[in-house]
């Protein structure tokens, strides 16, 4: 015996296309539109005119149907007719029926009003002078304006996201503006299902589950609602990680996914994958080896194989800092995507960048990973307050907001640890002149007219009276290199202008030299630039 089959009743597909508010529609004068059954919050996905008795067939659904009732009633009860005519376009989605009166019948039969109000459809009364094409043309005019509106606000959001991922507290900063965004909440769900950040007053239950739920699942999103809030749970990185971008908002507008997954987009490169991701000991360790550091040094950062054959390793690299210094160089031009190469395979050149955050919060490894990652270079060191890139001259290092940036002048691989010590000059000099990047300048100077040995010579004679105390000739070279500036000074050192000027004070006593006379003056930069 074959049985019946089930039809499971769907809801009506509504079209793609950014929604027009009903009561938009009304506000037109120049139609002659006149609400019988309140319109409220409708919204209308399109315009169709029919004059079928059941136009069910040819509807989407969300559409304001218009006609002039030609179909009508005819012999049959005019109350039974208008109300299953109404039931049908409500079973179909429509969102709204327009009635054109004088063609065929003077006004609005009453008994249709009755009906619409009864299943809660809203009614519009379309004036005589009103074409059908008309309505239909204004509702595609709305729909084109509602539409480039919804562009422009992805676009704006799309930029704030993306300016806050430059930030140095990158993460934070992304959930507090998608949150905005959106006027809702928005929440990073750990590997764990533990809210790792977030602007979430108290713990939200049911986002947390949502999360979770995505975290087990394959599918990269999931939507609920819950009373008056929609929430939907973005897996970061396709779920590769265990991350959760969830977002709770009052409705749900349009753009408001395409805005979320953008945040979930940057999110995912701001967390990075686990082993890869700059800011991770190994490439720490790899990045302070290229600038000069020993393998005893970075040990620590590579674990529980810092020593035995991983430690070895890290001693070879040590013990060859050129080779491993050309070998990350020739990586670095394959990334690139030219492999550049000069003087018939000579090394490229590459900068060291010094970064530090304008606010007072420290760089953690997460948000130096977002600097790497905008100035293009994953070879990042979060080293205490400041953050040290490795980046090839290929790539111009560029002001990055929140951010006040060193660098040094371009240094093949054999002069990285030379180049990271300007890098932290410029550094110096940029937060006390209050610039955004300073560049070390490259130009030839007066040392080399001088033979190294006598230069350092000549500099740990002169300097000799203030070599016992570190913070002199740091204070001394700071101020100089400011040009006697007190107040920069101390914002370069981090101390106190009464501090700078007692310090230059004793130098001058020290030395028994007048640190006004340009010459001296001239002499001490000299002497300061061998150390």
């Amino acid at each position: 015996m074959k049985r019946p089959s089930v039809s499971v009743p769907q809801e009506p597909a509504v079209p793609p296309t950014p929604p027009v508010p009903l009561a938009t529609l009304l506000a037109r004068e120049d139609l002659d539109l006149r609400e019988l059954v309140a319109a409220g919050d409708t919204v209308v996905h399109g315009a169709h005119a029919s004059e079928m008795a059941d136009p069910v067939p040819y509807l989407l659904g969300g559409e304001l149907l218009l006609t002039a009732g030609a179909h009508g009633p005819g012999a049959a009860d005019p109350a039974a007719y208008w109300d299953g005519y109404a039931a049908r376009i409500t079973a179909a989605g429509g969102a709204a029926l327009g009635f054109g009166v004088a063609p065929v019948h003077p006004g609005v039969p009453p008994e249709l009003v009755a009906a619409c109000a009864a299943r809660g459809l809203p009614l519009i009364e379309v004036g005589p002078g009103t074409a059908f094409a008309a309505v239909a043309r204004a509702v595609w005019q709305l729909m084109a304006r509602e539409r480039l509106a919804e562009l422009r606000r992805i676009a704006e959001a799309q930029q704030s996201l993306t300016a806050a991922a430059g930030r140095p507290d990158a993460v934070p900063a992304v959930l507090h503006r998608l949150a905005a965004r959106l006027g809702g909440r928005a929440v990073l769900y750990g590997p764990d299902g533990a809210e790792a950040a977030g602007t979430a007053e108290v713990p939200d239950p049911a986002l947390a589950e949502l999360a979770r739920r995505v975290a087990r699942s394959p599918s990269a999103t999931a939507t609920a609602v819950t009373g008056d809030e929609h929430l939907a749970a973005y897996a970061l990185g396709g779920g590769r990680d265990g991350l959760v971008l969830g977002v709770a908002t009052p409705g749900r507008r349009s753009g408001d996914h395409t805005i979320a997954s953008v945040a979930a987009v940057l999110l995912t490169l701001l967390t990075g994958r686990p082993g890869s991701r700059p800011g991770e000991p190994r490439t720490t360790a790899l990045v302070r080896l290229l600038l000069g550091a020993s393998p005893a040094e970075v040990a620590h950062l590579l674990g529980d194989g810092g020593t035995g054959g991983t430690g070895g390793r890290a001693d070879g690299a040590g013990d060859r800092t050129d080779g491993a210094g050309d070998s990350t160089d020739g990586a670095g031009d394959r990334t690139d995507g030219a492999g550049d190469r000069t003087d018939g395979g000579a090394a490229a050149l590459w900068y060291v960048v010094h970064a530090r955050p304008t606010g007072p919060a420290a760089p953690d490894p997460v948000t130096a990973a977002a600097l790497g990652a905008a100035l293009g270079s994953p070879l990042v060191d979060p080293a205490g307050d400041v953050v040290r890139v490795l980046l090839p001259a290929a790539r111009e290092p560029a002001p990055q907001p929140g951010w006040t940036l060193g660098v040094s002048a371009p240094a093949e691989p054999a002069g990285w640890p030379a180049a990271d010590a300007e890098a932290a000059r410029a550094l110096a000099r940029a937060r006390a002149t209050r610039v955004p990047l300073l560049r070390h300048t490259g130009r030839p100077a007066l040392s080399a007219l001088v033979p190294a040995g006598e230069a350092a010579a000549y500099a740990r004679a002169l300097l000799a009276p203030v070599a016992a105390v570190p913070a002199l000739p740091e204070t001394l070279r700071t101020w100089l290199s400011l040009h006697g500036g007190w107040d920069r000074t101390a914002v370069a050192l981090g101390v106190h202008r009464n501090t700078v000027r007692q310090r230059i004070a004793r130098c001058a006593a020290l030395l028994g030299a007048d640190l006004d006379d340009p010459d001296v003056r001239m002499e001490l930069w000299f002497a300061l630039r061998q150390r």
